[in-house]
């Protein structure tokens, strides 16, 4: 189903509390890397106890962030499955957050921020391992190298936009997102699941001293990809 254009924000501030929570971060990520799981099975995997996932669970699926799902697997009938709920929700503008509005915001993002770029380090680390004994067998049976291993997307760039032009930007973004998801029923057996995130933010003004002061300014848009 097509994501609602502007996505959902969140407001309710107990909503926010709730996903601002450390371990139900990780839960949801867990979640959203690899596919639905019991309470039993996120304890295992998060170092926890299951009656703190399944508390946790309960909290993520009061504001809709996880839901039950059918049972994965025959043994684990009598179990309670969870999924992610997939969404594009947005979160209150800076200019339109009250002060406690505000300490929720900064200790979700970061936790968020860190677990993203946590993420990112581990599994490039796992998959350049995982290239080296690949490589190696590749090539004593003369066959080719995993192209997984170079699917590594990242980019750093600047643009000289306008506020609106900024907002056009990041709409035509998630409309991108949009047009590549599809249905489980719809995916090839030979796609698997990429993370991405966006940062994009302005730099200071003119009579505001950035953390480039001191160095050499350019006006050209510059990206740098690999």
């Amino acid at each position: 189903m097509p994501e609602k254009p502007g996505g959902t924000e969140i407001t309710e501030l107990a909503a926010l509390k709730a996903l601002a929570q450390p371990r139900r971060q990780q839960i949801l990520q867990h979640l959203t890397l690899h596919g639905p799981a019991t309470s039993a099975i996120l304890a295992r995997a998060l170092g926890l106890n299951t009656g703190a996932t399944s508390y946790h669970l309960r909290e993520l699926a009061r504001y809709g962030f996880v839901a039950d799902t059918e049972p994965q697997e025959p043994a684990g009938r009598r179990a309670r499955w969870w999924r992610a709920v997939p969404g594009d929700r947005r979160f209150p503008p800076p200019s339109r957050r009250t002060p406690e509005l505000r300490l929720v915001m900064d200790e979700l993002n970061r936790h968020a921020y860190a677990a993203d770029l946590a993420l990112f380090e581990r599994l490039q680390r796992e998959s350049a391992k995982a290239a080296d004994g690949q490589a190696a067998d590749a090539e004593a049976r003369g066959a080719g190298a995993d192209e997984w291993a170079d699917a590594f997307a990242y980019s750093r760039g600047a643009l000289r936009l306008t506020p609106p032009e900024l907002r056009s930007f990041f709409e035509e973004y998630i409309a991108l997102m949009n047009r590549y998801k599809r249905t489980e029923a719809d995916t090839p057996p030979d796609a698997r699941t990429v993370h991405t995130r966006l940062l994009a933010f302005p730099d200071p003004g003119p009579d505001i001293p950035g953390p480039d002061a001191l160095t050499a300014r350019t006006d050209r848009p510059e990206t740098d990809a690999s």
